[in-house]
């Protein structure tokens, strides 16, 4: 069996990286990131519609329903090269929301999610929240003068590209929610394994965009008369990101074709270490640079930081498995992810 990329896979790869290098270059990225936070930049609609326009929301949508009848191996990529540009957003909520919440699909309406703990994304610049609640999936439209806006608290986020809200999940406001997706029979439970799976595709871009940092800049610093990236020491640790990266990446890509639930948690838990080890590793073969605000290599840290607690956290996932080989070693590996939000 061969599983390396089709043709078209790697034209899809190449296609969104050249996009989002065009248009959301370092520049976009740093403003972003120096916004003042009492007054955080908007997000990009103008982006966001043309990333609608592309696909990246609609991708596994079926041609009849307007999508391009992909499937979620071509999605990971995507949201790969999203991660590796730190692409800011609730992409992975606006994509479930694809089919689901109108005008989601084609990107004219923003969608964010509220997670079990109640933490939303970027829930300033969002047209609808999806409440994932087992058993149904029900969309809430978001109010500027009251609800859920309103009765939300804001976070002080790690990440300055991704600002965070706080709104318990039974809170009142989200009690109209309007039921969306049940006459679709949706689970719950799958909805939140892909979820997880696709925010593990952008840890595994940012582990590898940290990698390429990190290479690209012992290969130029001297010391001693000499690049740092010929001593033996430094090596080591551009190897050790390396092979973070290639078994995240294979762990991501399997789960992809398999979407059971100890693939999607072994895959979202090498993917947050590879993507929080790789930048802490690149932050400190840039020496006294990487620490700095001018380096790009905290604004990595800091997204990996928050990726690593959205969707499951690495205690979730931990829990999960472990609860799935107690009750049965030999299915764990084979059971269809289709259980709760905090179980996948």
């Amino acid at each position: 069996m061969d599983f390396r990329l089709s043709e078209d896979q790697r034209a899809l790869r190449a296609g969104m990286r050249d996009l989002l290098a065009a248009r959301f270059p370092r520049e976009k990225l740093r403003k972003s990131a120096e916004a003042d936070p009492a007054k955080r930049a908007p997000l990009d609609r103008t982006l966001w519609r043309e990333l609608g326009e592309i696909g990246v929301f609609s991708l596994r949508l079926s041609e009849k329903e307007g999508g391009a009848g992909l499937a979620l191996p071509e999605a990971v990529l995507v949201f790969e090269e999203a991660g590796r540009a730190l692409l800011p957003g609730p992409l992975v909520a606006t994509h479930l929301a694809a089919g689901l919440v109108p005008g989601a699909a084609d990107g004219t309406t923003v969608v964010t999610a509220l997670e079990g703990d109640g933490v939303i994304e970027r829930l300033d610049a969002a047209d609808a929240i999806l409440l994932l609640e087992d058993p149904t999936v029900r969309a809430l439209p978001v109010d500027d003068g009251a609800g859920a806006l309103a009765a939300a608290r804001p976070l002080r986020s790690v990440d300055p590209t991704t600002p965070l809200h706080y709104l318990p999940p039974a809170h009142e406001a989200t009690q109209g929610a309007e039921k969306t997706g049940q006459a679709k029979g949706l689970a719950v439970g799958r909805l939140c394994g892909e979820a997880a799976l696709l925010t593990a595709a952008q840890q595994l871009g940012s582990a590898a965009r940290t990698l390429e940092m990190a290479v690209a800049y012992v290969k130029v610093r001297t010391q001693f008369a000499r690049p740092i990236g010929a001593f033996q020491a430094v090596q080591h640790v551009c190897a050790r990101m390396l092979a973070r990266t290639e078994i995240a990446r294979s762990s991501v890509y399997g789960a992809s074709l398999m979407m059971t639930l100890g693939d999607i948690c072994a895959a979202k838990l090498l993917a947050d270490e590879a993507a929080v080890r790789n930048a802490r590793d690149c932050l400190q073969l840039h020496g006294g640079l990487g620490f700095t605000w001018d380096a790009d290599v905290h604004l990595h840290l800091k997204r990996a930081w928050v990726r690593q607690a959205q969707w499951q956290s690495a205690a979730k996932a931990e829990e999960a498995l472990a609860a799935a080989l107690l009750e049965d070693p030999g299915d764990c590996m084979a059971e269809t992810a289709n259980r709760a939000n905090g179980a996948v």
